[in-house]
């Protein structure tokens, strides 16, 4: 099930945030609540993914995306995800979404999402995500004026990289 409360949560925070073109990191609190786990009485797996899209959402509510995504009719699509889960999450315990922009090229934007418990990671993932219209990718360069950013530009680091690359090759596997 979809994680209503803490969406309303997010998006009642997104009427309160201060607009940053900075693209200073999201942080937010929760806890590990029983219909998270799966049969091993852990978080499951889908949930993180879950809980990283109310990341992204507060990063572009922080960003000042909201008006321009309403307007444009821009819908966000995850375009994918590379996972690492480090130790499991347990009922009831307190965790941090740590999300943030790590780059972008002329299509896509490249997230990296942390969940930490205290100072340890329990798991990290790097994603990439764009804005679709009328049938059609919405150019990094609009969003990017959409915010009014006027940083310099951050390509995707090493490690995204390779991993796009890889993507790439995964893609032209027939077996």
């Amino acid at each position: 099930m979809y994680p209503f409360l803490r969406a309303s949560r997010v998006f009642g925070r997104a009427l309160t945030t201060r607009l940053s073109p900075a693209l200073r990191p999201s942080l937010i609190a929760m806890r590990v609540w029983p219909n998270d786990l799966d049969t091993n009485a852990h978080m499951n797996n889908g949930r993180y993914l879950t809980l990283m899209d109310l990341g992204r959402f507060d990063l572009m509510t922080q960003c000042g995306l909201v008006g321009a995504v309403l307007r444009q009719r821009w819908f966000p699509i995850a375009g994918g995800v590379m996972v690492r889960f480090e130790r499991p999450l347990h009922a009831f315990e307190k965790i941090t979404l740590k999300s943030s922009i790590l780059g972008w090229d002329d299509k896509w934007l490249y997230f990296r999402h942390d969940i930490l418990t205290g100072d340890t990671r329990a798991a990290r993932a790097t994603t990439r995500g764009l804005f679709r219209t009328r049938g059609q990718s919405v150019p990094t360069a609009d969003l990017l004026d959409a915010m009014n950013y006027d940083g310099a530009p951050m390509p995707p680091p090493n490690s995204v990289r390779q991993w796009v690359r890889a993507d790439e090759l995964m893609r032209g596997e027939d077996e």
